[in-house]
């Protein structure tokens, strides 16, 4: 459905941010896409909504050049940012205007979206608060019904509970034709919901891998403490919790901030663990 070829992208000639960029993105898939401050997680969403241009090489969605923004591809597609800026309208207003664009949006589901999330229709939508503001383009979003929803830190400005019914909303909404890309840091908030996980770094990916994919080859355990072995190490209550390579077979729970911190510390080898085979 996305497929990323030999892509090249810099904002400034001398500071690429990718080089010879290659992935591929399926349906049926609420994809985590991880990355310290800087690597280019936004910056790919934008490339693959179209938003962005590549330098060189290419970026296709749904077989189209995404650069091209054909209307048939755009329709498809909804892009959550994380930075934005709301409108001085109520939300009838707002769905006057962009509703139209996205010919399976579900107005039913809108109105149970804006229930769910206690949200007042009475209200200009410049006067919600930062939170009630994301939870609008989570609502809005969702009620697209587009095969693609790209998210940009959604759980940002979100209380807890709010963030459980985000949860709750997205794997309903979920189904094969559908695709969901998370750019985020807060892996807690979605540790239960995303999967596959994406890991960029400068230049490269170092994963892109299943959760099923990852316990087999790596194990999450609780030890004394770390060994010869251990490829990162976290204190914990009772011990250590390691990333160890799964040398025996027995699969573990993904702990996917370990998992990070270990892709981080472990770059040739996590390469070699799952990109290069």
């Amino acid at each position: 459905m996305i497929k990323i070829q030999d892509l090249n992208f810099h904002y400034k000639a001398s500071q690429p941010i990718y080089s010879g960029l290659n992935m591929e993105l399926h349906r049926g898939n609420i994809y985590g896409l991880l990355g310290e401050n800087g690597v280019g997680k936004t910056t790919l969403l934008k490339l693959i909504s179209g938003l962005l241009f590549p330098t060189t090489g290419h970026c296709s969605t749904f077989d189209f050049e995404a650069k091209k923004r054909y209307p048939e591809m755009l329709e498809k597609i909804y892009f959550i940012p994380e930075v934005y800026t709301l409108p001085k309208i109520k939300m009838s207003e707002y769905v006057n205007l962009y509703a139209s664009f996205y010919p399976k949006f579900d107005y039913q589901k809108l109105n149970e979206y804006v229930d769910v999330f206690g949200l007042s229709q009475t209200k200009k939508l410049s006067e919600f608060s930062h939170g009630q503001q994301k939870k609008w383009l989570i609502a809005f979003g969702l009620a697209t019904n587009t095969e693609l929803l790209l998210m940009d830190e959604p759980t940002n400005g979100l209380d807890i509970p709010s963030k459980s019914l985000f949860r709750q909303l997205l794997v309903e909404a979920m189904n094969d034709q559908k695709t969901v890309i998370i750019s985020t840091h807060q892996v807690r908030d979605l540790e239960n919901l995303i999967d596959p996980i994406i890991i960029l770094e400068h230049n490269q990916v170092l994963l892109n891998n299943s959760i099923d994919e990852i316990s087999q080859k790596l194990k999450f355990v609780l030890n004394e403490k770390s060994s010869d072995v251990t490829l990162y190490a976290e204190p914990a209550v009772g011990g250590v919790w390691c990333v160890e390579p799964n040398t025996d077979g027995i699969e573990s729970k993904v702990n996917i901030e370990l998992l990070f911190n270990a892709a981080i510390l472990n770059k040739e080898l996590f390469k070699k663990l799952f990109i290069q085979n």
